[in-house]
């Protein structure tokens, strides 16, 4: 698995945990759907993501890595 799928699914699941955490502990956490929103937003235009650099550093390749290493 890339550290792109890892980073596709985490969001993913980041959003559905957070929804399901306002639907049923607290509508606060809302706010954190607002955040993972915001940095996949801003990771877009920076290429700057705190989470894929925790993913790389799990030791997750990249698909340029894996790309270059056939």
């Amino acid at each position: 698995m890339t550290a792109e799928r890892v980073l596709s699914a985490f969001a993913g699941f980041m959003i559905l945990a957070s929804l399901a955490l306002t639907y049923l502990v607290h509508p606060y956490f809302i706010w954190l759907t607002v955040f993972v929103g915001a940095n996949l937003f801003q990771s877009a235009f920076t290429g700057i993501c705190p989470a894929m650099m925790i993913i790389k550093k799990a030791g997750f390749k990249t698909e340029v890595d894996t790309y270059i290493a056939r």
